[in-house]
Formats: C-alpha cells, structure tokens, sequence
C-alpha cells in the first residue's frame, strides 16, 4: 500500500514472477483487502498462488519512523510479525524507507553480532557491478559500523554477483591512506586486519561506476547522495540521447540503427530492473524499493528475494562476523 500506484503495479508485478518462475515460491500481499483483490482481478491474476491479508491502516509518506513503527494495525507492521512468526521468508515494501527501517529493526531485531544494519544499494558499471553500504539507514557511524558493512555486503555481492572474493573498497577522498577524513582513518586498519574480507584500500567516487570494486563501504548519508546522483544521471544520460537523436535527418537514421544497443543500454542503467536494496544486519530478509515502483520493479524484487533466501545471505553475514570478530556495541 506504500507505494506511490497503489496495489496495482504490486499485483502486475507479482503476476508475471508467478507465471514465470511458476512453483518456486508463493506471494503473501498485505494491505486494503479490497483493493488489492480488485487489482488482482484486473491483471486476471486469480488463480495464481497469491495470499491476500487485510490490514485496515497504512504508513504514509510523511509519517515519522519511530511513531510508524509502533502504530498498531499497518499493513507495514502486519507484515513485519508475519515475517517475524515465520510465515514469510522475505518482506518487500515500497513505502517510506525510515518506517520500513525502524519498523525491521524493532520488530525483527538484529543478526546475532550485528550493531547496526545498513541498507545496501546496487550499481551497474563496467563489470558486474558494485554493492554500495549504507544508502541510507545510518546517517552517522562509527568505524566498527563500516566494518561490519564491509562484511555484510561482502557476503551479499557474492550472491548478487556472483563474485568469490569481492573485492572491498572504502569511500573517500583519494585513494592514498593519507586522505580523507577522522571515520576513513579509523576505519581504514579495521578494514586491513579482517582475515575474511578481500579489501583493496581507499577508492573515490569515479570507482562506483569503473568495476574496479565490487563492494563499497561509506556512512549513510554519502551513501545516499552517492546513490540519487547515480540514479539523476542515468536519466538524463537517457534524456540526451533520446533529445539528441531526433535532432535531425542523419541523428534519427542513426538512432533506428542503434535501438538494439539504446535498450540494452536503458535496460542496464533502469534500476526497475532491480527492484530494491536489503537492509542487511536484521533477522530476517527486509527488502526496500523506489516509492515510483513499477510492476517491473516489483517483478524483479521478487526475484531478488527469492536468491536471498534461497542463498542463505543472512547465515553467511553471521558467520563471518562471528569468525572474524568484529562484533561491538
């Protein structure tokens, strides 16, 4: 219910996974019973193995996180203790991110050894791509925060990418061990002596997008602005072309021969085609999405849940936290 179409492009979405990957999973869909049924009947969706429960409130785009986590009766918070009974094996929601976040951490708590979770972004590059922790769950950290991203989203980018030994990265300033600010310098020998992570040393922004690190580690809010600005330029990468091949005669005769290429392109850069970012580091599988999700982003969520639970992510993050000792408070 917290997205910003309502149940439709939820049950369009949930509609083609069903049908595609018929028998790996069923859907569970929380929120106003009657419309949901309602957006399920106009995508002819009836007989697919979807669950539909009834919660009576919702969390609004402007809530405060802390009173949205305990309002009694949302459909955020439904899910959240179907999830927490074991009922479900993941949770999805394209609502107000800070609602989901506090909502997660109080009614599912946090992994065994974790201090804070963090939410961690995918971005499409050169090579297979790059993880990027946090995007938003914690404006402030400490450097034993980032230790603990570094290991969270180490064991996530194995799954995501397919990588053995992600290679892990710290935000800054300059690649040199002299740069950047207090947090980089702490963080920087917590990062060195981990046994079990493959870390490479400082990187800059340029490095999200040229695959020379599969996973980087850097505070919430860097995290963020490093994300949304990501996302801004993609647009209007594609608003440029799309502008500049209609410019004229030969501009248009070339755009037709390169429309393969211009979809491939829009298709790597659309983050609908993934759906939305784990909060790694609690109990369970939380997932969060774009407000301005489509039914192709909910399509691929799903399926990115589905490779979370199926992979064990949140049993790889507590062993290797626990092995590696980097528990704090």
């Amino acid at each position: 219910m917290g997205g910003d179409f309502g149940p439709q492009p939820v049950a369009e979405g949930a509609a083609r996974a069903l049908r595609e990957w018929a028998g790996k999973f069923q859907l569970t869909l929380v929120g106003d019973e009657a419309e949901i049924r309602a957006a399920i009947r106009r995508v002819h969706a009836e007989s697919l193995p979807i669950e539909v429960v009834h919660a009576a409130e919702k969390v609004d785009m402007g809530a405060k996180a802390a009173a949205a986590a305990r309002k009694a009766g949302t459909s955020l918070g439904v899910l959240t203790q179907m999830h927490k009974e074991g009922k479900l094996d993941a949770i999805y929601s394209a609502g107000n991110t800070g609602a989901v976040v506090a909502t997660a951490l109080l009614g599912l708590g946090r992994l065994e050894g974790v201090s804070r979770p963090a939410l961690a972004a995918f971005i499409p590059n050169d090579a297979a791509g790059t993880v990027v922790l946090d995007v938003g769950a914690n404006s402030e950290v400490k450097a034993s925060y980032l230790l603990q991203f570094a290991h969270m989203g180490s064991c996530y980018a194995r799954t995501l990418l397919g990588v053995p030994k992600p290679r892990v990265g710290l935000l800054s300033i300059g690649e040199e061990d002299s740069k950047g600010n207090d947090l980089v310098q702490e963080t920087l020998p917590l990062l060195r002596g981990a046994s079990h992570l493959n870390f490479i040393g400082n990187v800059e922004g340029r490095d999200v997008f040229n695959g020379n690190c599969d996973v980087i580690v850097t505070d919430g809010f860097t995290g963020n602005v490093l994300l949304k600005t990501a996302e801004g330029a993609a647009s209007f990468l594609n608003r440029v072309l799309k502008r500049e091949a209609s410019r004229d005669p030969i501009s248009i005769l070339g755009a037709l021969l390169m429309a393969p290429a211009r979809g491939r392109m829009r298709r790597k850069l659309d983050w609908q085609e993934h759906g939305g970012v784990p909060l790694l580091g609690v109990k369970g599988g939380c997932f969060i999405g774009h407000g301005a999700s489509g039914p192709r982003a909910y399509h691929s969520a799903i399926r990115l849940m589905n490779t979370f639970v199926e992979q064990k992510v949140n049993e790889q993050i507590r062993e290797e936290i626990l092995s590696d000792h980097v528990t704090t408070a």
